[in-house]
Order: C-alpha cells, then structure tokens, then sequence
C-alpha cells in the first residue's frame, strides 16, 4: 500500500467517470454516483445488467463503468472462461446527470516527465515466450481449429503519482476518439482507446472494429509511404475483412432483416505513433442494449476466428486473465443512446499495491512473421513512453525592405537564392525571402501533425506585419499552435559585423533517428 502522502492515494475521486463521446468531439463527466453496480461473479452479471438497464431507461439515469474481458461467458455460454483477478467483471455507477466539460479543464497540466517514466515496465512475456505462441498458433490454423489469433501479454511497473495527469498525458498522446477514465476506489482505469466496439443512437447501431497496424513515418512522404504499405498490405486487408465479417454475423443476430451493411471498409487513421485500418459495420436493430451487449461481447477484433475456438487457444496460451484490456468501457443513457470502446491502449491503476498494468498484443495469422508480431505489440505501448509535448510549429523568415536589395547583398556567404516570387507584385508580401517555401514546408509539417492551418491568416498577419517595420531588414518567426491559432512575432536583424562569435559544440550523446520532431520546425527544441 503506498503511503497517505502519495499523489496516487491523494487524489482520490471515487465514481468519477470521464468519458469521450460523439467521435471524440465531446467529452461528459459524471460524479457522485447514486448506486455502484459491480460483481465479480459470472452468474451475476446478467442480473447486475439488468438493475443498470432499468436505471436508465425507467429512472432516466446514466450509467459508466466498464465489462471485462472475463464476463464473457455471461452473455454466451459456450464462450470459454477463466478465474479473474481482483477487478470486478462488471462496474457502473449511476448517476442523475450528465456534465459536458472542456478537455483542458478537466485536470491539471502537469510535466509529462513526472508523471510516467518510460523506463521500468517489464513485460509479462519475453519474445521467445511469444515466439512459441505463434508458432503453437500456426499449428493451430494449420489443423484448421483457427483462422486468426489476437494474442496478448501486459506489461507492468510500479506508480505513485496522480492518475488524473496520467491520463491526460495519455490522451494528448494518443489523440484518441474513445477515452475514458473511472475512479472505482481500489482501481482507475485510464483509456485512451481509438477502437469504437458499439454505438446506439435510437434504432441505428455501428461498430467500427480497428485491425491492422503500421508505424508513423518520420516525414510527411515516409508517413504517407506507411500509410500505403497499411492500405496495400495483403496481411493486413484479409485480417480486417475477416474480423468485419465476424461482426456482420455478430450484428446479424439482432438486426433487423437486411439492414446490416459496411459503409468504410479499409479506412486509415492517422495517430501520433501508428497508422491504424478501421472499417465501419452498420445496422437498424430495436435490440435493448444488454441484448446488443450479449450479442457482440467480446469485440471480435480482439479475439480473432472463429470466436469460440481461438478464445479457447487464448486461454491456453496468455498465461494471466486479460481483466478489463479488451473488454469494453462506455455509457448508457436514456432514449437508447450508449457507446462502448474496445478497452485498449488503456491503462489499469491499482491503488493497493502501487503497480500500474497496461495489456497490448494483435493479431495472428498464418502469414504472421514471429519478430514483426513483438514489434508490433510494443510499439502500440508508445501512447505510454512516448509523449507528444506542447509545442508550436515555427518558421522563422527574412524580410528586407524591398526586392532590390536582395539578402545575398546583407549575408553574401549565405544566400544563393532569389527572393521568393510568392505574391507577385505585392509589395508588404514581397518582402520575405523564399516566402512561397517557407509556407510549403508549414503547411507539410501542419499535415503531418495533424494541425488545422490557415494558410490565409499567415498571410495576413504577414501582410500586417510589414506594414509596421520602419525600413531596416527584419527577423519574423511566424508560430503556429496544436489548435491552429497564428501569431507572427518580428525583431530587427542584427548584421554579421555587429554580431558576437557563435560557439558550437557537438552533442553528448546521440539523437534518436526515430524522433520526428528531427524533420520538423517546432518550438520542441530541447534537443537543441
């Protein structure tokens, strides 16, 4: 038990619920609960499910909680199952209302370096261990028992500091669409998952079940050459396609008759460290929502297919129950609305013993190569090691008083480029050297950080800014922020003669030729 003292013991919320909705576009919190649901008991789950249903749809409340991965065998008896760990099989509480609240609000900003330290985990399988998995996979697809295996270990360190700044590093890393966080007391749970398992709003239900991985590029054209790879990979377009075939069948059982379609097969989403392919499943079903639950649970993206067969190859191979990593965690409320996400890239807090566990895997075929597989699964744990920091796109700019005195004339050693011919015959635009790159290469890094730039605001607070210099040749730095706002700062530019010598020295120690922000121009410079 950590002591009183600690941050992970402090700030302690219990039946605080945050959950993202609406495709990420919103975010509810929900507080004070008026009754917690949960059992740890197979049989009771059903039972338990039905006191939450009825809260919400005769008391008009909302509920948020999560369903483990482990209550499987509630909603269908033939699923296998396995003794679980502490956490409940199912939790909810229940709440009267429902609070909409800003994500910059919601907890405060904190040093991502004092909140998760990306040294410690240890994983709870070693690479020869998942090399013999594989391959006792292989020897099952080749009996023909399986077609595809989403196998999975967990790593775990030790933690005490505050979870609520845990989880919004988290968030801010992975720019997910689905987070959640609950604060059950003993445990938090923190969720940045990109995977929407299901949605209902009134009579129209849709999953959108996420198979197939590839890692970011460093540039924008080895980002987009990922994204083709993904896009174009045989391994990865016939995993999708079997797991939408599964949910088909899945949503099939409660739909109504012909209405299950796939509106996006073989979607790529960009996140900070991966490129993920998502397609879309759709129906119209009058199913309650417990029915939808039983009729779906557990998502077959992270089970794999056959779904009864293969769940029993999980549970002889993975060593240690999954808990809630690829369960589901979501809300209720009234007038059949409910969302739930695949609960993965998420994080589980255990307050008792001070050790933070965060499951990751994928999927295997018989196509699969053993050594890509590993690395696969580790670099989904980026979102934990790897945090994308505050920062600003910048460009910084030559700007001379007028076309004829060209900058090779102020620093003749340097230049060997005419001024750029970006707004030709403009002359507050005129003015700036290679103009026309300058914004080329902001509107490249904005694309690929996924900044929403306003090429035309640049350029007219550029325009407005030189309209204020005096005559003597000026250093602009224009800066744009994560959100898309603009602000061009200008000073006067010192000339060599009046310049001090410049001291350079090399680094101690080597750069990480992965990190992106090497290829781009941001205010994340400490590596400078």
């Amino acid at each position: 038990m950590p002591p009183f003292s600690s941050p992970l013991v402090q700030n302690h919320q219990p039946g605080l619920a945050i959950v993202q909705v609406d495709d990420g576009a919103r975010w509810l919190r929900f507080r004070d609960p008026v009754a917690v649901v949960q059992t740890r008991r197979v049989e009771e789950i059903q039972t338990r499910l039905e006191e939450v249903a009825n809260a919400v749809e005769k008391q008009r409340c909302y509920a948020a909680g999560f369903i483990s991965y482990e209550a499987a065998p509630a909603f269908d008896a033939a699923l296998p199952g396995r003794p679980a760990g502490d956490l409940p099989l199912v939790y909810f509480g229940l709440y009267r209302a429902a609070e909409e609240v800003q994500p910059e609000t919601m907890f405060p900003l904190v040093d991502d370096d004092a909140v998760l330290s990306p040294h410690g985990w240890q994983a709870g399988s070693s690479r020869a261990a998942y090399d013999n998995a594989i391959a006792a996979i292989k020897d099952a697809i080749a009996r023909g028992d399986t077609y595809q295996v989403n196998l999975t270990f967990s790593l775990h360190t030790s933690f005490d500091a505050d979870p609520r700044a845990l989880f919004a590093s988290m968030v801010r890393a992975q720019r997910c669409r689905y987070a959640a966080y609950l604060d059950t007391g003993r445990h938090v749970v923190c969720s940045a998952s990109p995977e929407l398992f299901w949605e209902l709003d009134g009579q129209r239900l849709r999953s959108r079940p996420m198979k197939g991985t590839a890692a970011r590029g460093r540039t924008t054209d080895e980002d987009e050459s990922q994204r083709q790879w993904l896009l174009n990979s045989a391994k990865n377009r016939a995993e999708n396609v079997m797991i939408v075939d599964m949910v088909r069948n899945d949503m099939g059982h409660i739909a109504r008759y012909g209405t299950v379609h796939v509106p996006a097969l073989f979607e790529t989403e960009r996140y900070p460290t991966v490129w993920q392919m998502t397609s879309t499943v759709a129906c119209e079903t009058d199913a309650s929502p417990i029915e939808i639950m039983a009729a779906l649970f557990p998502c077959a993206s992270i089970t794999g297919a056959p779904k009864v067969r293969t769940m029993e190859i999980i549970n002889e191979l993975e060593v240690k129950p999954r808990g809630l990593y690829t369960g589901c965690i979501g809300l209720l409320a009234p007038d059949r609305r409910a969302q739930f996400n695949v609960a993965i890239r998420t994080l589980l807090l255990d307050r008792e013993t001070a050790i933070a566990s965060y499951g990751i895997g994928g999927g295997v075929v018989w196509d699969s190569q053993t050594d890509a597989e590993y690395d696969e699964a580790l670099l989904k744990a980026q979102v934990l090691t790897r945090r994308r920091p505050d920062f600003e796109l910048l460009e910084t700019l030559l700007w001379t008083p007028s076309r004829r005195v060209h900058p090779q004339r102020l620093f003749p050693s340097t230049f060997s480029e005419g001024i750029s011919q970006y707004a030709e015959g403009n002359t507050s635009l005129s003015g700036y050297f290679l103009l026309d790159r300058h914004l080329r290469r902001l509107a490249d890094s904005a694309s690929y950080f996924d900044v929403p730039l306003r090429r035309e605001e640049v350029i007219k607070q550029l325009r407005t800014l030189a309209g204020s210099f005096a005559g003597r040749p000026q250093r602009v730095r224009v800066l744009v922020s994560q959100t898309g706002n603009v602000r061009c700062e200008a000073a006067a530019l010192v000339q060599p003669a009046e310049m001090s010598p410049i001291r350079v020295g090399l680094a101690r120690r080597p750069v990480d030729a992965s990190d992106p922000f090497l290829f781009h121009k941001t205010t994340f410079r400490t590596i400078y």
